[in-house]
C-alpha cells in the first residue's frame, strides 16, 4: 500500500487463516513474517520466530474458527514470545473473536468473553483488530484499545450490484434481537423492513436450572413472617413510636401472601412474520452463521409467507456440524459471509455459499495504526447498531 513504511512491521500468523495473512500481507506490500507453530505429539502449542522482532510493530492475525481453543492458546503464546523478544508493540487482528457470544451470564456460568479479555492483556497484546462483535459492549472487557471494524459497507455493496432486482426486496430480521441490525440495513438501502417473532424449540436460557424454586410455602412462611417480627425492635408500652406510619400510607402498601412471588412462565410465541413478504426477495442478516437451524426455519416461514427468492448475509460464517447440508436442503437461495472465518470445504460441500473478501479492510486498519492516523474514515457513516 501507498506511503506505507514498512520496515518495522511485521506481520505474523497462527494456523487458523493463514490465507487471509497472506492476502493481507500482499495487500500491503510486504512478506508475511517467520513464524512456525505446531503441536508436539502431547498437543502442546509450539512457536518459533525465525526472524528478529526487537523495537518491531507486530501484527498477529489469528482468527477463531471450530478450533476455538487451539487458536486461542496460539495467538497468546505468540504475544508472550514477541513480548519477551522486546517487541514495540503487538497488535491482534481477530476477525472473529472466540467465545464472542458468551458476553452475558447464563444460569450459573461465567462471562467467558472477559476472561479471555483479560488473557490477551496479560499475554502482551496492545492493541486488537476485530471485526462485528457479537455484541460491542465487549470492548469494554479489555484494557486496551479495540478497533471494531465493520463488513456493512460490503454487504450492502454486495446486495446493491449482485441482487437481481433488490429494489424489491425486504430486509429481514430472523429474531427481535437482530431488529437493530436489520432497521440499519434498510435504512441505508431504502428498504421495508419485517421481524420474525416467537421460537420453535425452548432456548437454553429457559432451561429449569434449579434458580426458580418453588416459593416457600405457607408454614414456612408463617414462621419467616414471626422470625422477622422477632428480630424487630420492641416499642415501650406507653410510648408512641416516632416514625408511626399513618393510615394513607398503610393503604398504599401491598403485601403478599405465601411470601417470595412465583416466576410467570415465558409461553412464546410459535413463529409469526411481522411484516409483508409476500412476493418480495427476502434479506436476512446477522452477524454469525453457526447453528443453521433456526435460519432454515426462518426461511420455510418466509418461504410459506410468499416470499420469492430467500437470502442469508452475515460476517462471519462459521457453520458447524452438518450445516453445509442443511443449507443446501433448505429453501435458502444463496448465503452471503465474509472470510474471516475459512469455509473452503464447506463452500464444496453447499454450491449456495458466496465469500466476499475482507482483507482490503484489514490491510487499511493496519497501514493507519501503524501510521498513527484516524480510524474514523473505516467507521464513517457506520451506526452503533450494525
Amino acid at each position: 500500500m501507498d506511503n506505507t513504511s514498512t520496515s518495522d512491521i511485521v506481520i505474523i500468523n497462527g494456523n487458523s487463516h493463514p490465507d487471509l495473512a497472506n492476502m493481507v500481507a500482499e495487500r500491503m506490500g510486504i512478506k508475511n513474517g517467520g513464524c512456525s507453530v505446531f503441536h508436539k505429539s502431547n498437543r502442546e502449542t509450539i512457536v518459533e520466530i525465525s526472524d528478529s522482532v526487537r523495537g518491531k510493530d507486530i501484527y498477529i492475525i489469528q482468527t477463531g474458527t471450530k478450533d476455538a481453543n487451539n487458536n486461542i492458546m496460539e495467538l497468546l503464546i505468540m504475544a508472550y514470545a514477541c513480548k519477551t523478544s522486546s517487541a514495540r508493540s503487538i497488535v491482534g487482528v481477530i476477525p472473529y473473536l472466540p467465545y464472542s457470544k458468551q458476553c452475558k451470564m447464563r444460569k450459573r456460568g461465567c462471562i467467558v468473553s472477559k476472561l479471555l479479555a483479560k488473557m490477551m492483556c496479560t499475554s502482551g497484546l496492545t492493541h486488537i483488530i476485530t471485526m462485528d462483535l457479537h455484541q460491542k459492549e465487549i470492548q469494554g472487557f479489555f484494557d486496551i484499545p479495540v478497533d471494531n471494524l465493520r463488513a456493512s459497507p460490503f454487504l450492502l455493496q454486495y446486495i446493491q450490484e449482485s441482487i437481481p432486482d433488490y429494489r424489491n426486496s425486504v430486509i429481514v430480521a430472523r429474531n427481535p434481537g437482530v431488529a437493530k441490525k436489520a432497521n440499519s440495513y434498510a435504512e441505508r438501502l431504502r428498504l421495508g423492513l419485517a421481524v420474525i417473532h416467537g421460537e420453535q424449540k425452548e432456548t437454553d436460557a429457559d432451561e429449569v436450572d434449579g434458580r426458580y424454586s418453588p416459593p416457600p410455602t405457607s408454614a414456612y412462611s408463617n414462621l419467616l413472617g414471626n422470625s422477622v417480627e422477632m428480630c424487630l425492635p420492641a416499642t415501650p408500652r406507653n410510648s408512641t413510636p416516632q416514625h408511626a406510619p399513618t393510615s394513607s400510607a398503610r393503604q398504599r402498601t401491598t403485601s403478599v401472601s405465601v411470601g417470595v412471588p412465583e416466576h410467570i412462565v415465558k409461553v412464546k410465541p410459535p413463529l409469526t412474520i411481522v411484516g409483508d413478504v409476500s412476493g418480495r426477495i427476502a434479506i436476512m442478516v446477522d452477524d454469525l452463521i453457526d447453528d443453521v437451524q433456526a435460519f432454515v426455519a426462518a426461511a420455510e416461514m418466509l418461504k410459506e409467507n410468499g416470499a420469492c427468492k430467500i437470502y442469508v448475509l452475515a460476517t462471519h460464517g462459521l457453520l458447524s456440524s452438518d450445516a453445509p447440508r442443511q443449507l443446501d436442503e433448505s429453501p435458502i437461495d444463496e448465503i452471503v459471509v465474509t472470510n474471516t472465518i475459512p469455509h473452503e470445504i464447506q463452500k464444496l460441500q453447499c454450491h449456495k455459499i458466496k465469500t466476499i473478501d475482507i482483507s482490503i479492510l484489514i490491510a487499511e486498519a493496519i497501514r493507519r495504526i501503524h501510521n498513527k492516523e484516524s480510524m474514523s474514515y473505516l467507521f464513517r457513516n457506520v451506526t452503533l447498531e450494525d
